[in-house]
């Protein structure tokens, strides 16, 4: 039976005969045209990279920032509609400081990526517009060690070793799974992300791009922290010489 029509993507609470909910893919689609945004998990850290787009040279670099903190120990990479990203950072943070006030502790991890997931499902149920993002959560303690959740338009949450997602997705995830994330330090995951945003990049169509990056881990005391420009330039640098590198061998 066709799902293709008038009436079946007017809202999300309308399901298609074969099941679907059009303003959900509608969604997710939004994430998939967005910069590549990956997320490795090592044995001592978490580090989060996303292509961000300067629309105009006349942004500052720390416009439209990708990687913020929820709190001071959980990460936030964000990928899609950048409005829609601010909102569930507000809503995230909120619920951390909520959390924070009433047991005097800082909220888990896993506990603040299923709040955020059902704040997020909410908007799949009525006459709400759902959010066009993905949402990375990444946290790092000496009881749990590295932790990372991805939430996606649909409300669904997932812990990953490493995931991607973006317009180069498939092509990311491609190159993560070629690496052994365990064995690798927290310096190497950096060098290796900006390798694989550099990589996947469509050179004819991504032109102004800026890789911006965060970790949390064993070095930083568990706190995410973005990564300081000048490691990300020379991580840039060390991932273009061995793209070279690996070029030159295959001829």
């Amino acid at each position: 039976m066709s799902s293709i029509g008038t009436g079946y993507d007017l809202a999300a609470a309308t399901f298609s005969p074969d099941g679907r909910i059009f303003q959900v893919e509608y969604a997710q689609k939004a994430v998939d045209n967005s910069g590549t945004m990956i997320a490795v998990r090592g044995k001592t850290g978490v580090v989060t990279a996303v292509d961000k787009v300067i629309a105009s040279k006349l942004y500052l670099s720390t416009t439209n920032a990708r990687v913020a903190n929820a709190d001071t120990h959980v990460g936030m990479a964000m990928a899609g509609l950048y409005p829609d990203c601010r909102s569930l950072l507000d809503y995230a943070v909120g619920e951390a400081l909520d959390y924070l006030k009433e047991y005097r502790t800082p909220m888990p991890t896993h506990q603040l990526a299923s709040k955020l997931a059902e704040y997020v499902h909410m908007f799949t149920l009525g006459i709400s517009r759902p959010f066009g993002c993905a949402i990375f959560l990444s946290s790092w303690d000496k009881m749990k060690g590295a932790q990372l959740y991805l939430i996606e338009p649909s409300g669904l949450s997932y812990e990953y070793r490493a995931w991607a997602v973006g317009k180069h997705r498939q092509a990311a995830k491609t190159e993560i799974e070629k690496l052994k994330l365990t064995d690798l330090s927290m310096d190497e995951l950096v060098k290796e992300a900006a390798r694989i945003i550099i990589t996947v990049r469509d050179e004819t169509k991504d032109k102004n791009v800026q890789i911006e990056m965060g970790w949390v881990g064993e070095h930083t005391n568990g706190k995410h922290q973005l990564i300081p420009d000048d490691v990300v330039k020379a991580a840039e640098e060390w991932a273009k010489a061995k793209i070279e590198e690996d070029e030159n061998m295959d001829e």
